[in-house]
């Protein structure tokens, strides 16, 4: 017996279900955005033109400086823009390299090897525990090993067994250009941001390395293609949607913990006197900047990555 046609136009498409399902997922966040972090903004924003007042008795009064909080904050206030900049340039420098440092161990997690699980535990147990205690020791770690390293070269050099420049010299020779050189030097010193910054993008990483078929690995082989072939051809276009993830996460985690945010934070919450309109400002601009930062590699990023549809 056919079935009336209203039925027909009532079914759903798979397609019209995993809709139906992404946007139920993301309702909270809608809701989120439109009830409390929207009109938070408009508030930060409208600060950011007054001085606010708070009056005993009732809950505040808003009196117009027009643009005088930014011109504070650009010329007059001594660090802030050199904070901002100091923000800007370290998410150039460590997004990048956190990325691939994340990438690399993740591949190296994601092969098997004796004692596996213990090394994941390792990367990942600091991470889900997430205690102040771990991160305050590996601060001070950090700090006594580049103290040791410090007076260790300070010592060694002044009797007369090493030269610091000598390393820079070396790399010079075998014809490495300069900026190359400085990149390294530059990555070194950032080797405990890397590591300590870099546990959840290893999970996304590694959770998509596990994803990807392992018949396409062996169809490979079976046609002689090599290691580093299967890297550029299988391994990355599959997991590079995951990196235009893991890189917009990872600039707003470096944003989260940002001097900038911690500034603001100080002169409207902090002890001494308070400046809410200041404080608006000082999140506003960092905020858009990054914003900035975020759409332009989303965008750059968003080029390279291949997405697999249901015809393909």
């Amino acid at each position: 017996m056919p079935k009336p046609k209203t039925l027909k136009k009532m079914r759903m498409t798979m397609r019209r279900r995993e809709m139906l399902t992404g946007y139920i997922f993301i309702l909270p966040i809608i809701v989120g955005l439109a009830f409390f972090f929207f009109p938070m903004i408009f508030r930060v924003i409208q600060y950011s033109f007054h001085d606010v007042e708070i009056i005993i008795g009732e809950r505040y009064a808003l009196i117009p400086r027009g643009l005088d909080h930014y011109a504070h904050a650009f010329t007059v206030h001594p660090t802030y823009v050199q904070t901002l900049t100091g923000m800007l340039v370290d998410m150039l420098w460590n997004v990048p390299l956190i990325i691939f440092f994340s990438l690399f161990m993740a591949m190296i997690l994601n092969r098997a090897f004796p004692g596996r699980l213990f090394v994941r535990a390792m990367f990942f147990l600091p991470i889900v525990m997430a205690v102040p205690a771990i991160q305050e020791t590996l601060h001070m770690v950090t700090q006594m090993m580049s103290e040791g390293m410090v007076e260790t070269v300070a010592d060694v050099e002044a009797n007369n067994y090493f030269d610091a420049a000598s390393f820079a010299y070396m790399f010079i020779g075998f014809g490495i250009p300069y900026q190359l050189i400085d990149f390294i030097v530059g990555a070194v010193a950032r080797l405990s941001v890397i590591i300590r910054s870099g546990g959840v993008q290893i999970l996304i990483f590694l959770a998509a390395l596990q994803a990807i078929p392992r018949s396409m690995y062996e169809a490979a082989q079976v046609e002689g293609t090599t290691a580093y072939e299967s890297f550029w051809k299988i391994t990355l276009p599959m997991i590079s949607p995951l990196i235009l993830t893991n890189t917009v996460y990872t600039i707003v985690d470096m944003f989260a913990q940002s001097q900038p945010l911690t500034m603001a934070f100080d002169l409207a919450f902090g002890p001494g006197v308070t400046n809410f309109g200041l404080s608006a400002v000082f999140s506003l601009t960092s905020t858009i900047l990054v914003t900035i930062l975020i759409v332009v590699s989303g965008f750059l990023i968003s080029r390279k990555v291949v997405y697999l549809s249901d015809k393909e």
